[in-house]
């Protein structure tokens, strides 16, 4: 079983001395693919540029690969490692993208059944304390602790889309053209 305390202490300093925010770490894939995941973003622009992901990748391999080197490997199967942005329909993983993301539809699901629900989708209210706020379509407002959530989304949407700014769209109108002719 992968340590996630350990692997968020190996892999967050690389990800902050580049000036990145660690977003989540996750190992899926069982046997057949065992993959460790690793989303971070710039905290400015709330992306990652293909760039960020590469030098990301090598300093996360570079340490893993020394801490195996000196009998320390914090993963004992061979896996397959995957850096990424968290992308538009992000996951929510801190309190503060709960705060940062309020007003935006979202989906979280609980680790186990609160007042006989597990799942809720609605819009994010927000985050006070320990306590998530979600207000379904009905507009009931649901309140879930924080430590209780095993998994929380953003939706995709056309109010999410528009609030995502990219950091470049330099080129887009040539590739638009390009793909006229």
């Amino acid at each position: 079983m992968v340590d996630f305390d350990v692997l968020n202490a190996i892999i967050a300093p690389e990800a902050e001395a580049m000036g990145l925010a660690l977003v989540r770490v996750a190992f899926f894939g069982g046997t057949s693919d065992p993959t460790l995941q690793v989303m971070a973003e710039r905290p400015d622009t709330r992306q990652l540029t293909i760039d960020d992901c590469a030098d990301l990748s090598r300093r996360i391999s570079d340490r893993l690969d020394a801490l195996e080197e000196a009998g320390k490997d914090p993963i004992e199967v061979a896996y397959r490692l995957e850096v990424s942005s968290p992308g538009i329909d992000r996951p929510l993983t801190r309190r503060a993208d709960f705060a940062d993301w309020a007003g935006h539809e979202a989906k979280i699901a609980l680790k186990e059944k609160l007042n006989g629900r597990q799942r809720f989708n609605g819009e994010l209210v927000g985050i006070d304390g320990d306590t998530v706020t979600i207000s379904d379509k009905e507009g009931v407002e649901h309140k879930l602790p924080f430590d209780a959530i095993d998994t929380a989304k953003l939706v995709l949407t056309d109010k999410l889309i528009a609030a995502t700014v990219p950091l470049s769209i330099e080129g887009a109108d040539e590739m638009e053209e390009e793909g006229q002719d």
